[in-house]
């Protein structure tokens, strides 16, 4: 399975979930308003207060979940792309030495 595609699961997993939480707690503040427990301003407050703290914790996820993904992948001995790059970078100096002295030999 493609590593990125993994975290774009996982981040659309928690959007989805945003998502849920913020339409539960839309119908919670209604609720309260209708119940008369508190005004219509009030509701507006609560929601906004706690979809800031819940975008905060996912920013946070977000971070947890890419740490824990290139964890996982070190532990299975994937590569990080700096590492590919660096032997990238090694393999075509290997080439340009082998080269130039295939072409020494042949002269």
């Amino acid at each position: 399975m493609d590593n990125s595609n993994l975290l774009k699961q996982l981040i659309m997993l928690g959007i989805g979930t945003t998502s849920l939480v913020t339409e539960k707690l839309q119908e919670v503040s209604e609720q309260l308003v209708q119940d008369g427990k508190i005004n219509s301003e009030q509701a507006q407050t609560l929601v906004d207060d706690m979809m800031q703290q819940i975008k905060s914790e996912q920013g946070n996820w977000e971070a947890q979940m890419q740490r824990q993904l290139r964890n996982m992948m070190q532990d299975m001995g994937v590569p990080r792309q700096s590492e590919m790059d660096e032997l990238r970078g090694r393999l075509d100096r290997l080439e340009r030495q082998l080269r130039d002295l295939e072409n020494r030999l042949w002269r």
